[in-house]
């Protein structure tokens, strides 16, 4: 179950871009508290308090009592907002949390006993396809990771979310049935076989001779004019 955190908040009174601004100027972090069916409530925490829980890179899977003027209310972060040059944090939401409350959570997904898998001693490949999934979880209990164990996978076996065991009360948010991880043969590149230079000309090749013209009719050496042939054509008389 995850652990719940306490963080300190002060009550204000004022909304907007403005007064936002403000809590800023005096090195707080101004949030708002919504849910439940009850009026949103604007808060401010000091940034120190905030830090470290968004550090920890689960803060939005994170259980907060939320300790206002005296009061506490149980929330989970849904939002955070960074300024976009400096990445400071300039807002946080919370979703209060009721009684029997069941919330969408992202959670991660962790890998155990791989050396237990013939598959990988084989030579295969281990793809991960989902880091996290989202689950229905109840309030007061939110898992802190979902674990598949590899312990006898072959090569070209998947695992699904639905081969895992869940918590009670916990439930997959999408009807698909979410592949988690692979395992593969390792692709052998081959290579492409090299194509035939094509054959070099000698540099001292010599053209071959070109045919001899036919000689011209009567020109010496040209074959007698067949019997009975036309003469040939007289050149038309140059007009004066």
């Amino acid at each position: 179950m995850s652990k719940i955190v306490t963080i300190k908040a002060a009550s204000r009174s004022k909304a907007g871009k403005g007064a936002s601004r403000s809590v800023r100027r005096t090195g707080d972090v101004p949030g708002v508290v919504y849910g439940d069916k009850k009026d949103p409530e604007l808060i401010s925490l000091t940034y120190k308090a905030v830090l470290p829980h968004v550090e920890t890179g689960r803060f939005l899977s994170t259980l907060v009592d939320l300790e206002i003027d005296g009061k506490t209310i149980r929330a989970i972060p849904r939002d955070v907002q960074f300024e976009p040059v400096k990445d400071r944090i300039i807002h946080v939401d919370f979703l209060r949390l009721g009684k029997d409350a069941r919330i969408n959570v992202e959670i991660p997904v962790h890998f155990k006993n791989q050396e237990a898998a013939p598959g990988l001693k084989a030579g295969g490949v281990l793809n991960i396809v989902s880091h996290s999934v989202n689950l229905y979880c109840p309030a007061d209990f939110i898992p802190d990771d979902i674990v598949v164990d590899l312990t006898g996978m072959q090569i070209g076996q998947n695992i699904h979310l639905s081969d895992v065991k869940l918590p009670d009360r916990v439930t997959p948010v999408s009807r698909e049935d979410l592949t988690l991880v692979t395992l593969t043969s390792q692709a052998k590149e081959e290579e492409a076989p090299a194509e035939a230079a094509p054959a070099e000309v000698p540099a001292t090749a010599q053209k071959a001779p070109a045919a001899a013209a036919a000689p011209a009719p009567g020109a010496k050496g040209a074959a007698p004019a067949a019997k009975g042939a036309a003469p040939a054509a007289a050149a038309a008389p140059k007009k004066k």
